[in-house]
């Protein structure tokens, strides 16, 4: 029931035509993607060198790696598609007979061809008309960027195609396309009774068409591009090459270049055994102790999250290391799975988030503030989620593991240093202003790079062609959430929505209290149906300057929001990272929701620890 999961339909197996082509073209792209992402490693890097080290910066590289990363995010997207790995609500569908899922998968590609039918047009009219526009540092025209829309596009709608015919069952075909072609037509010819709806339409595309697509499997990005799509259209006399430019304007932030730069070298640090290394170092100081080893777990996850762009990542990257020895103390493994669950709840506030940057990126708050102000508010709920472990623990018989010895401990140290000096290099050079988060993830690719060969002597070449088609494929469903949210945020704006939202939220009692109160409790319910990215996307750009006008500090609200979002996240019954973090441990959700309660009461309280004393997040700004 994983988030990043869309559209396994069953049926003819990878045996036909179909399959062939798409096994082909997909190659050929993967191989142009993992270009890319090495294209924009060595644009950046050398920036960097030339700025920091050789003091005569490239005034050419952040407008090439900009061009490059939209073909990088728009190639990725169609990866992703292709693997099937777009994120989607997999709660209703989960739980239908394997017919109807089948049924439903089908009608989930079906729908996002539709859009990409629909929008391609648009697509080369946006790219033609960018033609005419040359670029500022490098002379050439914008078309060299623009057209990765069209391009990407067009390969997303061929995968979708090609899937459809390879791997869905030709009945299943014919109703899904026939369900499809039905709505389009049918509010093609109601338009003229949206038109005189006014803002009444914001609930029937916005509310209406996003929730029966979120439901039904249809990707999130593909859900907002369709119910964007649709106001547009039907609802509005915008043209529609307004839409693309607003894809392109969410996919083009150079900000968000960080995005799969800090995905590879999340992957990085596992290959290469530093995650390992951090793990083995906690586990020495804190194995001995009654649920020691639960503290290591919290502890665990607080260092290495947010560096992969992952939360499954974050969870896969420790869970190997403790949940054996963690077994064999006699652990539940419902109580593992709770565990690892809440924790990724709790460090969705440590920089070098994902979240916090797109926050930065579509909000204009500080990275270097939000980095700032992340690192108290996750060590606040790892204290609360402590408590817990400590209460459950103390009738447990004591731990029957030795207390390593000094000389132990300082050799795992030794061994672990490495590693554990990259995050507190990436936060405080981000924090201190030396780099932005772009450059010194790209500091930490090479780093982790050469620690890899040449300290822990643990670097397969062979896994880096496949861990640069993952970089991209997760990026490109990233950013491609972030381009369609982009799209359905401008509409929102343009209605007037964004004026009404302010004049309601700041009508509320208890004035800041109460609009803290009312956004914990409406960011738990997006977070549990949308995650984190896409509800920052549409909902920052709204709310963040009526945190502002209320007297919440900016930072503050990003934290409350955050990690109000993570708790709706891994929350059952419909958080997704809670059933993410059972597949991991390979513990069915029913025997771990027992011990869901006692971790989620103490992330509640964290959270709301963290809203009404602000300095938790503000007092080292």
């Amino acid at each position: 029931m994983c988030a990043a999961s869309t559209c396994q339909s069953s049926g003819a197996g990878k045996s036909g035509l179909a399959a062939g082509c798409s096994r082909v073209l997909g190659r050929m792209v993967e191989l142009v993607a993992a270009v890319l992402v090495l294209a924009e490693i060595v644009v950046l890097f050398s920036g960097v060198l030339a700025r920091y080290v050789f003091h005569n910066p490239l005034v050419w590289s952040d407008e090439l790696a900009g061009l490059l990363f939209l073909w990088l995010s728009m190639l990725g997207s169609a990866v992703a598609l292709r693997r099937g790995e777009h994120m989607r609500m997999t709660v209703v569908v989960a739980r239908v007979s394997p017919g109807v899922r089948a049924l439903l998968d089908v009608m989930a590609i079906g729908a996002s061809i539709a859009f990409l039918t629909l929008i391609l047009p648009h697509a080369f009219e946006f790219a033609a008309e960018d033609a005419l526009v040359s670029t500022p540092a490098l002379g050439i025209s914008s078309a060299w960027g623009s057209c990765a829309l069209p391009a990407g596009f067009g390969l997303m709608l061929l995968f979708g195609l090609l899937r459809l015919a390879d791997a869905a069952r030709p009945r299943d075909i014919a109703v899904a396309l026939a369900a499809v072609v039905a709505a389009v037509l049918l509010f093609w010819f109601v338009r003229p009774l949206l038109l005189p709806l006014g803002k009444l339409n914001l609930l029937v595309f916005f509310v209406g068409v996003v929730s029966v697509n979120v439901f039904l499997g249809v990707p999130i990005a593909f859900s907002f591009a369709l119910a964007t799509f649709g106001y547009l259209a039907l609802a509005t006399h915008t043209p529609l090459l307004v839409m693309v430019g607003r894809i392109d304007e969410g996919m083009s932030s150079l900000i968000l270049l960080a995005v799969p730069m800090f995905v590879l070298l999340g992957q990085l640090m596992e290959m290469t055994g530093m995650a390992r290394a951090m793990v083995g170092f906690l586990a020495s100081l804190l194995g001995h102790v009654r649920g020691g080893l639960s503290y290591v777990l919290i502890g665990s996850m607080y260092l290495v999250s947010g560096i992969s762009g992952s939360k499954v990542a974050d969870m896969a990257a420790v869970a190997p290391a403790l949940f054996p020895e963690m077994k064999q103390r006699g652990a539940a493994p419902g109580d593992l799975a709770a565990l690892l669950s809440c924790t990724g709840a709790q460090t969705e506030t440590i920089p070098p988030s994902i979240v916090l940057i797109t926050i930065g990126s579509v909000t204009g708050v500080s990275i270097a503030a939000l980095f700032t102000g992340g690192m108290l508010p996750g060590a606040a709920l790892g204290l609360t989620l402590g408590l817990i472990v400590w209460v459950r623990s103390r009738s447990q018989t004591p731990s029957q593991a030795r207390r390593a010895s000094t000389a132990q401990i300082g050799r795992r140290l030794v061994k672990a240093l490495p590693a554990l000096v990259l995050p507190v290099v990436i936060r405080a050079a981000v924090v201190e202003g030396v780099a932005t988060a772009t450059e010194v993830s790209t500091i930490g690719i090479v780093y982790s790079v050469l620690v890899g060969l040449l300290l822990y002597r643990c670097f397969d070449w062979k896994r880096l062609p496949a861990m640069l088609v993952d970089t991209a494929a997760l990026s490109g469903a990233i950013l491609f959430i972030v381009g369609a949210a982009t799209s359905m945020a401008w509409g929102l704006t343009q209605s007037g929505f964004s004026s009404d939202l302010a004049a309601w939220m700041k009508a509320l009692p208890g004035g800041s209290v109460g609009f803290l109160l009312v956004s914990i409790a409406v960011f738990v319910l997006l977070g549990s149906v949308l995650e984190g990215i896409p509800v920052i996307v549409l909902f920052g750009p709204l709310l963040f300057p009526i945190a502002r006008q209320m007297g919440v500090n900016e930072v503050h609200y990003a934290m409350v929001v955050v990690l109000s979002m993570g708790l709706g996240l891994f929350a059952p019954p419909f958080g997704v990272g809670f059933y993410g973090a059972c597949a991991i441990s390979k513990v069915d959700p029913d025997e771990a929701m027992p011990y869901m309660w006692g971790y989620l009461a103490a992330l509640v309280a964290g959270v709301f620890l963290v809203a009404f004393i602000p300095w938790i997040s503000t007092g080292f700004l």
